[in-house]
């Protein structure tokens, strides 16, 4: 009988519906309570509280003076024959050493030394490291901020045009700069700073340029730095008409960018205005993508960079501010 009034109200009424999604709303409420308790789940939480927990992480920074600069004046002009110049500014006296045709494997081995074994605080310490896997050394004395152009080249007798097919075995040169003074290596925290430059020769025409800078540090341990994408509608400034105490504020964002795990350094095209609003201050860098594009009102409003898309990780400021709001009162 029962089954007859069913099979009815299953025909003729649109009651059996309306109870069939009943019942199913009450069992899938059940089961949401049950599984979350009282706690509301995120699907149901209104934007603004969704907004909030999906907030941009601030990466923490470690702020390190770094006492070593080298810059490349002349790429165009630098070969493997005609030799290099090289532009060392250190904040302390300094040795220039350059190691011609270095072994690959054994720079990236005594990096691990200098983790694992001993530091690499002076020359002797990488040559030994390197079992004098290089061909030809030169050594020079760097004054404090002293800014000379250092030449390296190769000597004749080397009768080295290049250095074979890619991938070679060898880099080009090897620039370390190490601390002169033993009172200097037991102030800074960075003691040596290794540059792998590229430089052209017959086999492999790239443009000459700086491929790696490791930053090594007292207590063991060594960062690679990065540089960082800037938005392409800068313009460069020209050394003769950037003031020095612009260049000072440039150095010192590089010395916080630099130290950072995986921070990049600060690539020397710098946009002035943020990409979204084009009025505030370029000053935060978006990771992993590393382009440098937002200001600091703008920067809370994306969760994928402005610039490439990708979702943001992790963000940290190049400087403060208070620091900001000092660089403009210098500068007027």
């Amino acid at each position: 009988m029962a089954a007859v009034f069913l099979v009815t109200l299953y025909e003729y009424s649109p009651l059996f519906y309306i109870t069939v999604v009943f019942v199913c709303f009450l069992v899938t409420s059940g089961l949401v309570l049950g599984w979350f308790g009282l706690g509301v789940p995120v699907i149901l939480r209104n934007s603004e509280e969704t907004e909030s927990s999906t907030r941009v992480l601030k990466k923490r920074m470690r702020q390190v003076k770094n006492p070593f600069g080298l810059e490349i004046p002349h790429p165009a002009t630098a070969s493997v024959t005609k030799g290099i110049t090289l532009t060392p500014d250190c904040l302390e006296d300094c040795i220039l050493t350059c190691y011609w045709g270095c072994s690959v494997q054994k720079l990236h081995e005594a990096l691990q030394k200098h983790v694992y074994c001993f530091r690499i605080k002076t020359p002797q310490a990488l040559e030994d490291a390197l079992y004098s896997e290089y061909l030809y050394r030169q050594q020079y004395f760097i004054k404090k901020n002293d800014k000379e152009e250092k030449y390296c080249q190769l000597p004749e007798d080397a009768r080295v045009v290049d250095f074979g097919p890619v991938p070679r075995s060898r880099y080009p040169l090897i620039a370390l700069l190490t601390l002169a003074d033993e009172e200097d290596r037991e102030i800074y925290d960075i003691i040596s700073m290794v540059a792998v430059i590229h430089i052209p020769d017959e086999s492999y025409r790239l443009s000459c340029r700086i491929l790696y800078q490791y930053l090594l540090l007292a207590q063991g341990q060594y960062h690679d730095l990065k540089q960082l994408f800037m938005s392409a509608n800068s313009t460069a400034p020209s050394s003769s008409d950037t003031s020095p105490g612009e260049r000072s504020t440039d150095r010192s964002l590089l010395e916080k960018a630099g130290l950072a795990e995986d921070e990049p350094e600060l690539h020397e095209e710098n946009s002035k205005d943020c990409v979204v609003c084009q009025n505030g201050t370029v000053n935060w860098v978006l990771l992993p993508c590393r382009h440098a594009c937002l200001c600091d009102g703008c920067v809370k409003y994306f969760q994928q960079c402005p610039m490439c898309r990708q979702f943001v990780q992790e963000s940290f400021p190049l400087c403060s501010k208070k620091e900001q709001d000092e660089g403009e009162l210098t500068h007027i």
